[in-house]
């Protein structure tokens, strides 16, 4: 299986490592401005003699560039596998897609104690979710200016709400789509960007279930954790530490450890998942529906 790697950043090098692992990858060549001796490279599409030698695309660009990169692909191709990092886009697209298969790459999908979780609660009445991330803008990327990142520039689709539509995602994976959404986004603290660096909002579902989200780029003690409450049990999922908690209305708990975690595991999986059964993976309609619960957010904060 030949692949087409669409950006090589900080991600991108992510999936090359994860892509050349795969027995089913036969070669990967990039679409970047970078040189990279190690495989074929392009600076654009138009330099591909035949696009439609890849069975398998992955657009790990600029969140501003995946539009422009899809809709490319979607006229170009037809029958393929395509992969796109999340978020799918800096703000709500119209762009309807008919010729191949496209996922979003929201790979906490395949922490395997998100899956424990969800496993647990499948015949459960959810009650409440509640989650909270937060990491300091300027810890993210230990080499980089945290000013000169995508993260800083809300043109490039950067922004706290972009960058960590991950709880989005498994919120509404987990309880149903976001309705009756009420929400705060700022940009309430002194560091030198001009997007968003805290947003909150709380929600009900789809499926009655009560949300709860906060994230921020201000956090000095870094945090990711969920909070889910079902009739008969509480549930406590540490992202940082890997540790699932339960405990029933006995005061009986159980814990379940996975600090051995390595984090290109749930970028394999992503991948396996997509190329096999696709159970997990994001599909396009999901990332679209994660990008309708942003623009309610944003247009309520205008």
């Amino acid at each position: 299986m030949k692949v087409l790697l669409i950006g090589f950043g900080s991600i991108g090098k992510r999936h090359f490592d994860v892509l050349s692992s795969l027995p089913q990858i036969s070669s990967i060549d990039l679409l970047t401005q970078q040189k990279v001796k190690i495989c074929q490279c392009y600076k654009k599409f138009e330099e591909i003699k035949n696009l439609n030698v890849y069975d398998y695309f992955v657009i790990a660009s600029p969140t501003y560039k995946h539009y422009e990169q899809l809709q490319y692909l979607e006229k170009n191709v037809s029958g393929k596998l395509i992969l796109c990092e999340k978020p799918l886009f800096e703000t709500t697209k119209n762009l309807h897609i008919r010729n191949n298969q496209v996922f979003v790459g929201y790979v906490l999908r395949f922490h395997p104690l998100l899956l424990k979780l969800k496993e647990f609660i499948k015949n459960e009445k959810i009650i409440s979710f509640y989650a909270k991330c937060g990491q300091y803008l300027p810890t993210w990327r230990p080499q980089t200016d945290y000013r000169d990142s995508y993260s800083a520039k809300k043109r490039e689709g950067g922004g706290v709400l972009l960058d960590l539509s991950h709880e989005i995602d498994y919120a509404q994976w987990i309880c149903g789509v976001c309705q009756e959404i009420k929400s705060y986004q700022s940009k309430v603290s002194d560091l030198e960007i001009d997007s968003d660096d805290l947003t909150m909002f709380i929600a009900k579902t789809s499926q009655d279930v009560f949300v709860n989200i906060s994230m921020d780029y201000i956090s000095k003690i870094s945090h990711r954790r969920v909070v889910l409450e079902t009739l008969d049990n509480t549930y406590e999922l540490d992202f940082i530490a890997n540790k699932l908690t339960k405990k029933d209305r006995f005061a009986d708990e159980e814990i379940y450890d996975f600090s051995t975690l390595e984090r290109n595991l749930m970028f394999e999986q992503m991948h396996i998942d997509i190329l096999s059964e696709q159970k997990y993976i994001s599909t396009f309609e999901e990332g679209l529906e994660v990008m309708q619960t942003i623009t309610t957010i944003e247009e309520q904060n205008r």
